[in-house]
């Protein structure tokens, strides 16, 4: 079990990064499809709009009853806004953002991918001559890169608008209040350490992803263990990463 875990990591890693080199070269060399970007960006970013508003109001208005409910006890109220203010951009927005795009875009595009190399399309882009980097995996790469960010901005906004409802309704917050505690608590710091995590979290999720659909084998089962693994490397990937890259942008705020 040992050896078959560290074998299959070590596969992991080298090819996500030989793919991850070729898709910089098709980048710099080849051309890029801006109309097969323009439909995955529909596909993988317009169409998660509902999850993402979902989640993220879920997440604020949870976040802001448990931390009044909590605070209460101290006369810490007041402090919620600023609470839920730094916790949502500074972490919990880009990350819960992520993961739901892991668990729905990683899926789909490992199977998506999966079910053209089962059924020898990828086979058949090759035969014509063009790369399958250049026509399946850039496309899909390029559009998480640029849905995610877009994302995670429209997230945070309303996990606070989510939290707000919450402070007014159940805690007794004014809403004027509890704006602009907000406003006053969001440092342009804040706001780049939360955004700039989004662009490597895009990666964690579409360069493993194309990395399992591109090596599936078995057919539709194999489909569909690419699918769950792509997730899970997906998820990993990003609750760990969270923390180096917190720590990174922690440090590049106290060098400044």
């Amino acid at each position: 079990m040992t050896f078959s875990f560290y074998h299959e990591f070590i596969l992991l890693v080298g090819g996500v990064s030989i793919l991850g080199y070729e898709i910089v070269l098709e980048l710099f060399r080849g051309k890029v499809f801006f109309n097969l970007v323009a439909e995955q960006i529909y596909q993988l970013g317009v169409r998660s709009i509902p999850l993402v508003f979902l989640t993220a109001l879920t997440i604020g208005m949870v976040m802001s009853l448990q931390f009044g409910l909590g605070l209460e006890k101290f006369g810490g109220k007041l402090y919620v806004p600023k609470l839920i203010a730094a916790t949502v951009i500074r972490e919990i927005g880009p990350m819960f953002t992520s993961l739901m795009l892991a668990a729905r875009v990683g899926a789909g595009i490992a199977s998506e991918i999966g079910s053209m190399m089962v059924t020898q399309q990828i086979d058949a882009i090759r035969a014509l001559g063009t790369s399958p980097i250049q026509k399946v995996v850039i496309p899909r790469v390029l559009a998480l890169l640029i849905s995610l960010p877009i994302l995670v901005v429209f997230a945070n906004i309303i996990g606070m608008t989510g939290g707000m409802i919450i402070g007014a309704t159940e805690l007794g917050l004014d809403p004027n209040f509890y704006f602009i505690k907000t406003i006053n608590t969001i440092a342009f710091a804040d706001y780049i350490s939360g955004f700039g995590k989004t662009f490597f979290f895009a990666l964690f999720i579409s360069v493993p992803a194309c990395y399992y659909g591109l090596n599936v084998k078995d057919g539709t089962h194999g489909v569909g263990s690419a699918t769950t693994k792509s997730v899970v490397t997906s998820s990993i990937l990003i609750l760990v990463g969270d923390f180096f890259l917190s720590k990174l942008f922690w440090l590049i705020q106290k060098w400044n």
